[in-house]
């Protein structure tokens, strides 16, 4: 049997957005940061099965389709897609004004 997985990576970046954002939204509910934190990092390992679930990130320069995105909660996940890996490159709110990279 061949193991189609793909490997989920936290870019230190990403871990430390995500951290980031637990901290700020738990200032004011530990539950509901409790909540987008576990539901954030549900998703992105639901991405080791189907990596191309989400759309070409629009935000990534000269794109070849390897970079992708998806929001959740009102963040912006950025990840792309290696031959065996996916690797979480930033999370972003969606408040803040778009970033190219």
């Amino acid at each position: 049997m061949v193991n189609n997985h793909f490997k989920v990576i936290w870019a230190r970046k990403a871990t430390e957005q995500l951290k980031q954002a637990y901290l700020y939204i738990r200032k004011d509910s530990f539950q509901n940061a409790e909540k987008v934190r576990k539901e954030i990092l549900e998703a992105t390992e639901k991405l080791a099965v189907n990596p191309e679930l989400n759309p070409p990130d629009k935000y990534k320069i000269n794109n070849d389709n390897s970079f992708r995105a998806f929001e959740l909660f009102r963040y912006r996940v950025s990840y792309k897609i290696t031959n065996a890996e996916v690797i979480i490159v930033r999370i972003r709110h969606t408040s803040m004004s778009p970033k190219n990279y």
